[in-house]
């Protein structure tokens, strides 16, 4: 390929590239701890409702006796299915005769309760604030909380919609500055959200930036770097994710105030957008839709940078012209939905790779986005997944080098489906083991994301990889309902 050419005289993975991949890749980090924040912000504490007799001293100390908590408790409020204190119900009376040693706790009836009518008293041990604990998402609202994380993913929907045509159309670097600003401003008013509607709000704009940086990022690293390289810059690309998942375990570990999480991954984006204008847009792309001038300035700054100033004085727009003349004569506008579709072999590929992001997108985001309900250490659970994801993407590599792309894709999948098929037959009451087996998931659904991601990208035509990734995106419906589980 003509372009290839220019690209080893400027230099394929020289000095330019690590910078640019570097850039890149530290928002990305950011970027997957914003995706799966809301295992953290939107924690489930322990809770049970608020009663006179507990928290009201003036209350308190008109019982009779010389009372413990446990004591008041247990005539306050009735035992709950896991044999604590019931998480919804209290009694409209004190039962006071649950204190007699020969009585027992469980002859209540229904009738002798009541809802949660003065609110929740929450357990503020692990996370001193929640948007649970905040807006009651408890007991009868329970089911907001998982809506609040679908209108996330609808928001990734939107975005990769928007997002795809944009790029292939206005360039890479511009959807990525405008992601960049757009995530700072969102992702910091959401921790100032006064109530959920504005919260959901808020979160839906923050989706919408996470599919346009995601693919403008792969985009960008693969078309700077010779196809010899792109399984290392995918490799790259898919560890930024990794180190994101370990460095949020990290930080909500120490933050454990919902706002101010929220604030430590949102706050940076805006010193990424301030030098994302440094970001060098696509060369391929510039040049593929006939914008020769940009592409050669980029191909130049290139080559300054690589420290080949004999290849940036010798480049110059007839060297362009007679090096892409052939690719030049079968330029073509950029491309739409449509053609991806309409052409036989491009519709062909298109719908197996998308078949492999679909797997790809329930199986992680449906493990991931709720690890609360795997019954351990959330905190331990999300470092591990980040910390097994390193050695799986390396190791994905160094595979994909020897065994080729479809041994790779076909083997991965098959035992991420057989590890989440033995996870359903494990009992609720083995929750390490069905950690184990949901954290093999997640690892051999990884590698299938690494190598369905350097596919795509070696199937499709510069004009159009993004809305192939715009389409690729669109798996985020799939995992709408996943979240409610």
């Amino acid at each position: 390929m003509a372009f290839a050419e220019l690209l080893d005289q400027v230099g394929s993975l020289g000095r330019f590239q690590a910078l640019q991949t570097v850039a890149l890749l530290v928002p990305i980090m950011w970027v997957i701890s914003q995706t799966l924040l809301e295992n953290f912000s939107a924690a489930v504490p322990a809770h049970r409702c608020w009663v006179p007799l507990l928290d009201n001293s003036t209350a308190q100390a008109s019982a009779p006796g010389d009372l413990g908590p446990e004591a008041l408790l247990a005539v306050s409020i009735p035992p709950g299915p896991n044999h604590g204190p019931h998480q919804c119900r209290r009694f409209r009376h004190p039962q006071w005769q649950f204190l007699d040693p020969n009585a027992t706790a469980t002859n209540w009836s229904e009738a002798a309760t009541e809802p949660c009518t003065d609110g929740w008293v929450y357990d503020h041990s692990t996370f001193t604030s929640t948007i649970v604990s905040k807006w009651d998402l408890v007991c009868d609202s329970n089911a907001l909380r998982p809506m609040v994380q679908s209108i996330f993913l609808a928001g990734i929907l939107v975005g990769a919609v928007i997002c795809g045509p944009v790029s292939d159309r206005f360039g890479r670097r511009l959807v990525l500055t405008w992601s960049y600003l757009q995530i700072a401003v969102s992702g910091t008013a959401t921790a100032f959200a006064p109530n959920l509607p504005t919260y959901c709000l808020f979160r839906f704009l923050v989706g919408m930036t996470i599919a346009g940086i995601s693919m403008s990022t792969s985009t960008l690293m693969m078309e700077w770097t010779s196809a010899q390289a792109q399984t290392l810059m995918m490799t790259l690309n898919a560890l930024g994710f990794s180190v994101g998942m370990v460095l949020l375990a990290g930080v909500a570990y120490g933050v454990r105030n919902w706002v101010l999480l929220q604030l430590v991954f949102s706050v940076p984006f805006f010193l990424v957008f301030v030098y994302s204008w440094w970001l060098a847009e696509s060369a391929r792309w510039l040049i593929t839709i006939g914008r020769l001038e940009q592409g050669l300035r980029e191909l130049q700054r290139a080559a300054a940078i690589n420290r080949k100033k004999a290849v940036r004085d010798a480049l110059t727009m007839e060297v362009l012209l007679s090096t892409m003349q052939e690719d030049l004569r079968g330029r073509q506008t950029p491309a739409s939905l449509s053609t991806l579709l309409c052409t036989r072999i491009l519709g062909l590929r298109t719908f197996v790779t998308t078949l492999c992001w679909f797997s790809f997108g329930f199986i992680f985001f449906g493990l991931t986005l709720d690890l609360q309900a795997l019954h351990s250490n959330t905190f331990l659970l999300q470092a591990l997944l980040g910390l097994l994801d390193i050695p799986a993407r390396i190791a994905t590599m160094m595979l994909l080098n020897r065994l080729g792309h479809r041994p790779i894709q076909v083997a991965s999948l098959l035992l991420s489906g057989l590890f989440i098929l033995a996870n359903m037959l494990v009992p609720h009451e083995m929750p390490f083991l069905r950690a184990i087996l949901a954290m093999l998931g997640v690892w051999c659904v990884v590698s299938s994301f690494t190598c369905t991601t350097i596919y795509s990208g070696e199937l499709f035509p510069t004009t159009l990889r993004a809305v192939k990734k715009a389409l690729h995106h669109t798996r985020e419906p799939s995992v709408l309902k996943s979240t409610q589980f």
